[in-house]
């Protein structure tokens, strides 16, 4: 429990104090953002503005999870260093797009084969280690089942497991990137859904089926490898959001850019693998599908029939040219992150109850 609140304490002091030094690191150098012709007119302003800023919180989450581990003397796990590697490599990806946006001053940064090909080998490289490094119990960090609150059905093999994940991997990132469009709205939606996984890793933990004999009713246990670690991951993410938001709020000082967005959507696929909650995660992050199927339906309607169903996909866009402020756009989304966070928390803590 310890490392849990050090984690988000110090992830939260790193980029309060942090993130103003990369603000002025950027506005020194020019790395401003790019803004799109064809966007909102009240975007306009935002030219220039920092941007990059995931470097802040990516940076500070894994010096809160390390010192996190020093302070309290406990081991790291391979599921904890595995997520964190997901989230940098993704930022990784990002950081190239950004940079690359900055530097020719365009609107895309790396080619889309480039970036879905830097995509790709980090997440074929979580996918393949994540079935590995088998406990005591036998227990790897990802399972080849499909899960929702714990896993179901039969084994799909490793060969499919790799696909689904990098589905996941894939899906979540693009989806957060597609979110990231107004002031604050990915990085709040962002701390609500890991704070639940905080609480979702300390509950698989006291009710892990390693504690089988001091459990009321061992069948309502969940076999998952590292849930205490998840949690501290997710715990640290979570307080570097948030106070990466103090500064990302409206009128932002500085954008995630590519770099936070890619590596936000990476950790939260990574730790609903590793804490087998896959199909769960698209209620949790239940958002970030909303806005992500906007730009589905979006394409497919003016493919088909030459018509729009938005004034402008992503769906934050669309209210804003209905005349909603941005500031009103983001906190009636957070309300909707919000619902559905409690709501996947509700079922999460129904099916555990229900076994049991």
């Amino acid at each position: 429990m310890r490392q849990i609140l050090f984690a988000g304490a110090i992830g939260l002091f790193l980029t309060l104090i942090g993130t103003p030094l990369l603000i002025k690191l950027l506005a020194r150098k020019g790395y401003g953002q790019f803004i799109r012709d064809d966007g909102p007119r009240g975007h306009a302003g935002k030219k220039g503005t920092p941007t990059m800023g995931g470097i802040s919180f990516i940076l500070a989450t894994l010096i809160a999870y390390a010192l996190a581990k020093v302070i309290t003397g406990e081991p790291v796990s391979y599921s904890g260093v595995l997520v964190l590697f997901l989230m940098a490599g993704m930022g990784l990806v990002g950081f190239l797009d950004d940079y690359i946006k900055i530097v020719k001053q365009r609107s895309l940064g790396l080619r889309a084969k480039a970036k879905m090909a830097g995509q790709l080998i980090v997440g074929i490289a979580f996918a393949v280690l994540a079935l590995q490094f088998s406990d005591s119990r036998g227990l790897t960090p990802a399972s080849e089942k499909l899960s929702f609150i714990t896993d179901f059905g039969w084994t799909i093999g490793p060969v499919l497991f790799v696909v689904w994940a990098l589905f996941m991997i894939l899906a979540m990132s693009n989806g957060v990137n597609l979110t990231d469009g107004l002031d604050g709205l990915a990085t709040g939606a962002s701390v609500m859904v890991f704070g639940a996984y905080t609480f979702i890793g300390l509950w698989q933990f006291q009710e892990s089926c390693a504690n089988a004999l001091t459990l009321t009713n061992p069948n309502a246990c969940f076999e998952v490898r590292d849930p205490l670690d998840l949690a501290v991951v997710a715990s640290a993410l979570m307080g570097a959001c948030f106070g990466f938001l103090w500064w990302n709020t409206s009128p932002a000082k500085i954008f995630m850019g590519d770099t936070g967005s890619l590596a936000l959507g990476g950790a939260l696929a990574g730790l609903a693998i590793c804490s087998r909650t896959e199909l769960l995660l698209a209620l949790l992050g239940g958002l970030f599908v909303l806005i992500t199927m906007s730009v589905v339906i979006q394409v497919g309607s003016f493919k088909m029939t030459g018509k729009r169903v938005f004034r402008m996909a992503p769906l934050q866009h669309h209210f804003e040219l209905k005349g909603w402020s941005e500031v009103l756009v983001v906190v009636r989304f957070w309300i909707i992150q919000g619902m559905c966070v409690i709501v996947g928390l509700g079922l999460f803590y129904a099916g555990w109850a229900a076994d049991k």
